[in-house]
């Protein structure tokens, strides 16, 4: 039986297939279809987490399928954004940094037959950051709340932005670890089929 296809790899390819959506619902203007496809996005990455850990179905693709659809969505998002609102151009700017080097880092590793590892909390809270901040914009542009004032949307894109260049480098140290680790839990194993018992 093949171990990676399960339900939380198949949560984290949804989340891959929502994007194409969302980018054509918010550039055509229809904001809350926009929005229920990166709702969609969300719960699948709060839950194929919690299933793999639950039911014990972490791989090592899935471990690269859930950073990868994190960082494809959140570059949609900021693109899409920023073409609407010039403001979040530095933010984006931060982010293709910090996506570009995670991914140079990450095909590093590959190539040396290493694991880069399952995304972590602080990569998390960039990510969950980054939407709410998104939301909140989305608000004010779609119902004119001006409860949400330019200065609170402003002050979450500025820890948005701090709390990635902390997850880069985080992410940066735990590079550095697995580049230089002879530990065989740091070893890459897709383990694409598990061996199949001998019949008596």
């Amino acid at each position: 039986m093949n171990k990676n296809i399960n339900v939380p790899n198949a949560l984290s390819v949804l989340r891959l297939l929502v994007i194409a959506p969302f980018v054509y619902f918010y550039l055509q203007g229809e904001i809350v279809w926009a929005v229920a496809m990166l709702v969609i996005s969300g719960l699948s990455d709060m839950f194929d987490g919690m299933i793999a850990r639950h039911f014990n179905q972490i791989t090592a693709l899935g471990q690269m399928l859930d950073p990868l659809a994190d960082k494809l969505t959140q570059g949609a998002v900021a693109i899409c954004m920023a073409i609407r609102y010039p403001p979040l151009i530095p933010v984006l700017i931060i982010f293709v940094v910090k996506e570009f080097s995670m991914i140079t880092a990450a095909c590093i590793l590959l190539k040396k037959k290493k694991n880069p590892g399952p995304s972590q909390w602080y990569g998390k809270a960039a990510t969950i950051m980054f939407y709410i901040t998104f939301i909140l914009i989305v608000i004010q542009e779609l119902f004119q709340f001006q409860a949400v004032s330019n200065s609170v949307v402003m002050g979450l894109l500025i820890l948005t932005a701090v709390m990635m260049l902390y997850a880069l480098l985080r992410y940066f140290l735990v590079f550095l670890r697995v580049l230089h680790s002879d530990d065989p839990k740091d070893r890459l194993n897709l383990e694409l089929k598990e061996k199949r018992l001998k019949k008596n």
